[in-house]
């Protein structure tokens, strides 16, 4: 097995992983909303403890989707503007892209959210009553996830190997 396909069987790995817990936490936030329009319309009294619930599983989920993007390089592009260069200039920009992205997963998302989940660990939420440091775990989470993904673009872009998409990307 040559290095480009392990890249590509952890790519998919990880991209199955992100997948598959985003998926999750959309059907949990559906089903919190739906139970919350319940409690509100037919029983009267709605249950406030899932407004605070889906709002943290929104911030997961949109964290996790971001590494998802990442990592199969279906993040917003401004493409207009790269393919105006020439191609020794595009595939510099690109290398420079994937370099500050990964200088970014790793000093705000990683580093930065780590002190921010320290930091917030005594502060509890109003109704769930949970540590916010445990919600803000998710910035160093999916930091790393970037990270992992930029590297392997990285990696990609020096070499020229280009990754076998998988289907379900889009």
């Amino acid at each position: 097995m040559t290095t480009h396909d392990r890249l590509n069987r952890v790519r998919r790995v990880l991209g199955g992983v992100l997948a598959a817990l985003a998926g999750a936490l959309l059907v949990v936030m559906t089903l919190l909303v739906l139970y919350q329009v319940f409690t509100r319309y037919v029983l009267g009294t709605p249950a406030a403890f899932t407004e605070e619930l889906v709002r943290y599983a929104l911030i997961w989920t949109s964290m996790i989707s971001a590494a998802y993007a990442f990592l199969h390089r279906k993040h917003m592009a401004l493409l207009f503007l790269r393919d105006r260069f020439p191609q020794a200039a595009q595939r510099t920009l690109i290398i420079g892209t994937d370099v500050l992205v990964l200088v970014f997963a790793v000093v705000v998302l990683v580093i930065g959210g780590t002190m921010l989940a320290l930091s917030a660990a005594t502060n509890y939420s109003a109704l769930l009553g949970i540590s916010r440091g445990l919600v803000y775990t998710i910035g160093p989470v999916a930091g790393l996830a970037i990270a992992f993904a930029q590297v392997l673009n990285i990696w990609e872009d020096l070499t020229g190997e280009v990754p076998i998409e998988t289907e379900r990307t889009d």
